[in-house]
C-alpha cells in the first residue's frame, strides 16, 4: 500500500454556493475552510491546492452567538509607532464591505504562507444574493441542515 499524493493533473475544482442567510459566523467559516483546503476529500494532500472553489452569498446576514456581535473585538496595527485600530464585528456588518467578517474569520482558520492565500483566493464572498458566477454552474451546499447548531433564527 503506498501513500497517494496528488499531482496537479489529479486535482477535479468544483464550484460550491452557500446562503450564509442567519448562519452562524464560525462555524460557517470552518466549513468554508475545510472546503478550500480540500480536507472533505480522500484524496486529500496537504501540500497540494486540491480544494473547491466557494461562493458565499449574503454575507452580510451572518450572524454571531451570544453578545460577540457588540463585544467581541478586531485588532490591526498601521505600522506606525500607537498606530493600533480595534473595531467591532457590528461596526463592520453595518459598514462598507460586511463581507469582511467572513472573510476574515476564514483567512485565521487557513494556514499562512503561499498555500493559505492560494486557497483563500478561491472563495469569494458576496453581501447581496446576486453573484456573477452563473456560469460555473455552483452545486448549492446546505450548511444548515448538517447541524441545527448552525443556523439562529
Amino acid at each position: 500500500m503506498k501513500t497517494f499524493s496528488a499531482k496537479p493533473a489529479d486535482i477535479d475544482k468544483k464550484w460550491v454556493l452557500i446562503d450564509a442567510e442567519n448562519m452562524v459566523v464560525g462555524r460557517l467559516a470552518a466549513v468554508i475552510a475545510t472546503r478550500l483546503r480540500g480536507k472533505h476529500l480522500p484524496s486529500y494532500t496537504p501540500h497540494m491546492d486540491c480544494g473547491d472553489n466557494v461562493i458565499v452569498i449574503n454575507a452580510d446576514k451572518v450572524v454571531f452567538t451570544g453578545n460577540k456581535r457588540s463585544d467581541k473585538t478586531y485588532y490591526r496595527h498601521t505600522g506606525y509607532p500607537g498606530g493600533i485600530k480595534e473595531t467591532t464585528p457590528e461596526k463592520l456588518l453595518e459598514g462598507k464591505f460586511p463581507e469582511r467578517v467572513l472573510e476574515l474569520a476564514v483567512k485565521r482558520m487557513l494556514p499562512r504562507g503561499p498555500l493559505g492565500r492560494q486557497q483563500l483566493s478561491n472563495m469569494r464572498v458576496y453581501a447581496g444574493t446576486e453573484h456573477p458566477h452563473e456560469a460555473q454552474a455552483p452545486e448549492t451546499l446546505d450548511v444548515a441542515a448538517v447541524n441545527a447548531k448552525n443556523v439562529r433564527a
